[in-house]
């Protein structure tokens, strides 16, 4: 097979080598269920004790702030219908217009279950004006959910100042930070955040796994029904391995961090200054304040999906539109929030660098986009 250039890391990252051998142990031999009495249990038991006291570290919580789940998805959905069906008075939910679909989709089967939804807009930049939730939060607000940082352009919103506006009227809030945590230190305190999601797959953990942090006092109700795992709050034998995977790659990205950013800050400069240099006319979309090597790039007049796939020829991997949205070729729902216009929405493509890409393949994106482009 060809060299591969992985520029996708937004949409998964490669397993780091050292997280599959930590999760190796519970997968071959200390493969007892940890819900079980007896001695051989006990191992799983304690790795899945030590998981969750090291992920706690991780963002400044409670290990039993702390519950398992398959993933982000399952975490959002957790976070809005939970709290939801822990609301007898069907009071009304806050997110906003660029969130991922995990949400927006829970967003919508809530509402056929009669709980009002309102959607805050952005501006170009795809920032959420606190303004915005000031004027439509009432003390009728049940949950407010807002990501921390998008997947498509990369916008980190301000969390700290949106939770203190939800809180002020009562309301508890909820944050998206897959694509954050394991990028950008977290603390759930500072954010003052009640809920958070997060999914290993994102910080070169095992995919299949995520957890959902919740607040102590957090009304929520549970997501499974079956036995008493996790705190009698999600059902179901609780995958030991991908749990240890996930602590290990958290941890280990944490202290590796200032130097992986430094990494791809430089790698992200690199590329842009690279197509000014080759002349070619796009368009960077988002904040400048975003999450580092998620680059949304338009090129006006061009059709991202015939990108896409001349790149896939040259070995380069990258995503159009909304990578979750593998079906069907249209505009995202971001690129029109931010008021993109068609021809120049149409021409998109994400470019999303990690630790393991190189200055050598980035020079070979400048260069195949400059072929394409030309």
């Amino acid at each position: 097979m060809k060299h591969i250039i992985y520029a996708d890391n937004a949409a998964t990252t490669k397993m780091d080598i050292e997280t599959f051998e930590a999760m190796k142990p519970y997968l071959l031999n200390e493969y007892g269920n940890a819900s079980q009495p007896y001695l051989f249990a006990q191992s799983a038991k304690k790795a899945l004790k030590k998981s969750r006291e090291t992920i706690a570290n991780c963002i400044g919580s409670q290990p039993d702030e702390i519950y398992f789940t398959s993933g982000g998805t399952e975490s959002d959905n957790w976070a809005i219908k939970g709290s939801a069906l822990a609301d007898l008075g069907k009071r009304i939910m806050v997110t906003s217009v660029i969130e991922h679909h995990a949400v927006l989709r829970a967003c919508s089967d809530i509402e056929r279950m009669g709980y009002p939804v309102t959607y805050l807009p952005v501006n170009h930049f795809g920032e959420i004006e606190t303004y915005s939730l000031s004027k439509v939060i009432t003390k009728d607000t049940r949950l407010v959910s807002i990501m921390l940082s998008n997947n498509e352009i990369g916008t980190i919103q301000n969390i700290r100042e949106l939770a203190n506006i939800a809180h002020s009227s009562g309301a508890i809030f909820h944050t998206d930070a897959v694509q954050t945590v394991g990028h950008m230190n977290i603390n759930v305190n500072s954010l003052g955040v009640d809920m958070l999601s997060a999914s290993a797959h994102k910080f070169n953990g095992p995919k299949g796994i995520g957890f959902l942090y919740i607040r102590k006092g957090t009304p929520i109700y549970p997501y499974f029904s079956g036995g008493s795992q996790e705190f009698s709050m999600r059902a179901g034998t609780e995958n030991v391995a991908s749990i240890v995977g996930m602590a290990f790659a958290l941890e280990k990205n944490l202290k590796l961090l200032a130097e992986s950013t430094a990494h791809i800050n430089d790698l992200e400069q690199q590329l842009i200054q690279g197509l000014q240099n080759n002349n070619i006319d796009f368009v960077r979309n988002g904040s400048h304040y975003h999450i580092p090597g998620n680059l949304s790039l338009s090129f006006h007049g061009r059709d991202g999906e015939v990108l896409l796939h001349r790149l896939d020829l040259m070995g380069i991997c990258v995503s159009t539109g909304s990578a979750c949205d593998s079906k069907r070729s249209q505009i995202s729902h971001v690129l029109q929030a931010i008021g993109l216009d068609e021809s120049t929405a149409k021409g998109t493509i994400r470019i999303s660098l990690g630790k393991f890409n190189t200055s050598e393949e980035v020079t070979y994106i400048v260069d195949a986009l400059s072929k394409i482009l030309k």
